[in-house]
């Protein structure tokens, strides 16, 4: 199997890029310094020049607060470069992944989103991620979005990272405790992506669109996650949850982040993960490249 992916230095796009290698997969990684997501034709270009079997969009603007005033580019890069690349992926008749994001939901209430459930994003970054979404499902191609929340790693800046970094700096930590959803890896989320892959390449090309949920359980507060996060380091720390309403952000942050992940079974033989494992592994991780 051979995959393109768009991204390569994210916290999902590196997973991607170290899970491909240890597969022995054929794979190309692009950067935003080897293509411009932000040019049609350079897109159309990666495409081209690199032959494959799958492509996986695995590069977004996901600076949630940043997107209120971004709003072109945060639309460029996660409305109409995935738009660009489904379009180039069908007429080549490839399976596109792509990675969208829990923020296409209001957030209210207290239930698990579906995949049926209206989208209506709270902020730019969601209304983006929601039109990325909607221009992909009108590409006459075989697309597969997966859907995700509270994404973390041992890459780049994440919640876990910088509750370890100012927990070290601090007795108490005031975290917001009334937005619940769940803590994701990008380690499984890149384990999931490439077993999607991997499914798609080996079946007969159709036409179609499938919106699926991978999020990790169980559903959490941010306080209540970052009172793990500390727990398993060894940090004595004092976690106090406040209300939302305590922490202002240019963009409103959705109180329900939970996603019903229950049809990945029938569907690709996949569940929920559980955060906690993940987390355990994160944390090695952190330490090792802190050590070495």
């Amino acid at each position: 199997m051979r995959l393109l992916i768009f991204g390569k230095s994210g916290q999902v796009a590196s997973e991607l890029g170290l899970q491909a290698a240890a597969s022995g997969y054929d794979f190309t990684a692009l950067s935003r310094d080897d293509v411009d997501v932000c040019d049609g034709d350079a897109i159309r270009a990666a495409i081209a020049d690199n032959p494959c079997d799958v492509i996986i969009n695995a590069t977004a603007y996901t600076n949630v607060d940043g997107a209120e005033s971004e709003q072109d580019l945060a639309h460029k890069i996660n409305a109409d470069a995935p738009h660009i690349m489904a379009q180039t992926a069908a007429q080549k008749q490839i399976p596109l992944l792509h990675i969208s994001t829990d923020y296409v939901f209001r957030g209210d209430g207290d239930t698990c989103w579906s995949i049926d459930d209206p989208i209506d994003p709270p902020n730019q970054y969601g209304l983006s991620k929601a039109a990325g979404e909607r221009l992909i499902r009108g590409t006459e191609g075989r697309n597969i979005i997966m859907r995700t929340s509270w994404v973390f790693s041992s890459h780049g800046k994440n919640f876990v990272k910088t509750i370890l970094r100012i927990a070290d700096a601090n007795d108490e930590l005031n975290i917001v405790g009334d937005q619940i959803g769940g803590p994701t890896s990008a380690v499984d989320i890149a384990s999931a992506l490439l077993n999607i892959a991997k499914q798609e390449h080996e079946k007969p090309y159709q036409s179609s669109t499938q919106i699926i949920h991978y999020a990790g359980a169980p559903c959490v507060s941010w306080a209540e996650f970052a009172q793990e996060i500390v727990k398993k380091a060894g940090i004595e720390v004092v976690i106090h949850a406040i209300p939302t309403t305590d922490y202002p952000t240019p963009a409103v942050r959705p109180l329900n982040s939970r996603l019903d992940s229950s049809h990945l079974a029938p569907l690709y033989g996949l569940s929920a993960p559980d955060w906690r494992i993940a987390l355990d592994d994160c944390l090695k991780r952190i330490t090792a490249d802190d050590t070495a």
